[in-house]
């Protein structure tokens, strides 16, 4: 015997609902016939629990993620604080390499770089001017303009929905 899924049981549900109608019961017997098909609710119900178990498996997993990424950022402000120590005793010792099976340490020289002591005095040759951001529709704004009776092209307000599990 195969399980129904909670889709054919809905679209089961919705053909007795249509059936039940059709017959010209009352609404309360609809209702209550409708009530003691309780395999949607219970299927309903089971589905809701697997979306709260993820819901919550997914807000831990962002926090673990939160967590991990702060230690991360924590180990390699340690690791670059080594480095820096590892560098000023190699040059007060006035050595420029170690050699060792497995790695070889060496301070080099890095590539020159532009060090800008006055961003003022800089000709306008040598400045750069960014792109300007493209406008986007404030919605906000447009929101309010059409709950205030003001018709805004290319915009309206729609309402959607959504399932809700308190």
């Amino acid at each position: 015997m195969t399980a129904l899924t909670l889709y054919h049981i809905a679209a089961e549900h919705r053909a007795l609902a249509d059936q039940l109608q059709n017959m010209d019961l009352d609404e309360q017997t609809v209702l209550d016939t409708l009530q003691a098909e309780s395999s949607l609710v219970e299927k309903s119900q089971s589905v809701a629990f697997v979306i709260r178990n993820l819901d919550t498996f997914a807000d831990s997993v962002e926090a673990e993620a939160k967590a991990m990424a702060e230690r991360a950022k924590r180990v390699r402000a340690r690791s670059d604080s080594v480095r820096s120590y590892l560098y000023h005793c190699m040059k007060i010792a006035g050595v420029s390499k170690i050699e060792h099976p497995q790695f070889t340490l060496s301070i080099r020289k890095n590539p020159a770089s532009v060090q800008i002591d006055g961003a003022d005095l800089i000709p306008a040759e040598f400045m750069r001017q960014p792109e300007p951001p493209p406008a986007v529709p404030d919605k906000k704004a447009i929101k309010a303009a059409i709950e205030g009776g003001r018709d805004v092209p290319g915009a309206s307000l729609v309402r959607g929905e959504s399932l809700q599990i308190k």
